[in-house]
């Protein structure tokens, strides 16, 4: 079967429209990992993504009747850009259906290439049945995102250049969403030198393949994180499965806060910013470089994407030193009197502070949040077992509810005769009135007692709602949010939320 596929890429027609990516060595990641460290430029296409190379060698291959009926697409991201591109250079009529939550810097690019754009839905699923009522009245020809084998060629290409372009390799690390990058790229590079490893890279929040690979069949994952939204799918394809199968050594899931820590890498290394999905496989590898103990092998990671809203660099920048274990989070308690303010800085000595909340409330303890600047994860661990000698405290690094919420809002706490308070995290579509709908159909039956909500530059937004509600209230609560249909969990227990807000 792969045989097949490595025909396909040879005869791949990318390159009236791609670009032969150059390779980049990552000098400080390199003496930082004690390997030697390499991208895969795929950031520097003319859609600042790889999605441009399978894109046009399936569009390309149409036949002149289907060409002549026009096509269509669903996407919200890169795979749009490519097919709009790749429409242009080939004279052919392309519409593509988006998301209302697209943000305006996609939609733009995609109507300056010329295609005709249709936002239907909150996500890709709603999207993709508009076009197939499209494709129903108007007869289009749908170019899918990464279940097709010519699409996979045309990935494939970035493997066949590899090959050109390096003597030796050791691995090669590969983000995976739908599996069509990895399908190509492992499918040749096996095929000509099976020496070579492939490591398959995921965010933990959707970690389809790594779920297949171990329980040997594709996996339909109950719900999917929405950071690195370019590989967000809760099922890789049929077809690209297939493809995958013997031809990948290992896979591996990463945090966000280590997407986050490797878009920063990228930037010291290249000054060029990836999107969270783009700096996938250097957040793998490194993880897997250190995890294993490798020294002095030649590792790729392929920078797949740059297609990155602007806004999200303040999440990003404020997530990249804890991904890098560069930092530390902790609650404290601390006497509320004279001097202990004093005493508690004088405990952690010349340690940089990087956050520092604390808000007066009357009480016979004071609850502070701090950030400190660390040199790795055992000096975190030190940290806490020096200063919890003397303060009860508790680490937060972890917690994301305290560094997506609590940390804004240290100092709000109720007054001592309010009610009982429930607390739910959400995820909503972030486009125009969205918060303003959140807002009517939660206050219905419930009082607000707490709301915290921050634009963060991405497609959902994130927030954390209080209700005035008893414990007996829960049940119905429940019932209330699933009807309502808007991701959520709750998080009374969290523990920042009871240090701090409670």
């Amino acid at each position: 079967m792969n045989d097949s596929l490595v025909k396909h890429i040879l005869c791949a027609k990318v390159y009236d429209v791609a670009e032969k990516t150059p390779i980049t060595e990552a000098k400080n990641l390199s003496k930082k990992l004690n390997n030697r460290v390499l991208f895969k430029r795929e950031d520097l296409q003319p859609v600042f993504s790889f999605k441009i190379r399978g894109a046009y060698n399936k569009i390309a291959q149409l036949s002149e009747q289907e060409k002549q009926r026009g096509i269509i697409a669903a996407s919200a991201g890169n795979h749009a850009q490519g097919v709009a591109l790749s429409a242009q250079r080939l004279g052919v009529k392309a519409v593509i259906v988006m998301p209302q939550t697209t943000p305006d810097i996609k939609v733009r690019s995609v109507r300056a290439f010329g295609a005709e754009v249709v936002l239907h839905g909150d996500a890709y699923d709603q999207a993709y049945e508009k076009a197939c009522e499209l494709i129903a009245a108007n007869d289009y020809t749908f170019i899918p995102p990464y279940d097709d084998e010519l699409i996979i060629a045309g990935q494939g290409t970035v493997g066949l250049e590899l090959i050109q372009q390096l003597n030796h390799i050791d691995a090669v690390f590969i983000p995976v969403g739908g599996g069509g990058l990895l399908a190509g790229i492992a499918s040749y590079i096996k095929y000509l030198k099976p020496s070579i490893q492939i490591i398959a890279v995921e965010s933990e929040e959707s970690a389809c393949f790594k779920a297949a690979f171990e329980s040997g069949e594709r996996v339909i994952l109950d719900r999917v994180g929405i950071f690195a939204d370019g590989v967000a799918v809760k099922q890789m394809g049929e077809v690209t499965w297939q493809y995958t199968q013997g031809v990948v050594d290992d896979a591996v899931a990463v945090s966000t806060d280590e997407i986050c820590a490797a878009i920063q890498e990228v930037f010291e290394d290249t000054r060029s910013v990836m999107e969270p999905a783009g700096a996938l496989s250097v957040a793998g590898m490194t993880n897997y470089i250190r995890e294993n103990g490798w020294q002095d092998k030649t590792c790729v990671a392929i920078l797949s994407g740059a297609n990155l809203n602007f806004h999200r660099l303040r999440y990003i920048s404020e997530r990249a030193e804890i991904g890098e274990k560069r930092e530390a989070i902790f609650a404290v308690t601390i006497a509320e009197q004279k001097g202990s303010f004093l005493d508690f800085c004088e405990a952690l000595g010349k340690r940089n502070i990087t956050e520092f909340n604390y808000r007066y409330d009357g009480r016979n303890d004071a609850q502070i949040y701090v950030g400190l600047t660390t040199k790795d994860a055992l000096a975190r661990e030190a940290i806490y077992e020096q200063l919890s000698a003397d303060y009860q405290l508790k680490d937060l690094t972890d917690d994301d509810i305290a560094k997506l919420h609590i940390r804004y809002m240290v100092g709000g706490r109720p007054p001592e005769d309010a009610p009982e308070e429930l607390v739910f995290s959400f995820v909503f579509p972030e486009r125009p009135g969205a918060l303003l709908s959140f807002l009517k159909q939660l206050g219905q039956l419930w009082n607000i007692s707490l709301f915290h909500y921050r634009n963060h530059g991405a497609a959902y937004g994130r927030v954390l709602v209080g209700f005035h509600a008893q414990s007996s209230d829960r049940e119905a609560i429940h019932q209330m949010l699933t009807h309502l249909g808007y991701e959520f969990d709750e998080q009374t227990d969290n523990p920042s939320y009871q240090q701090f807000l409670k």
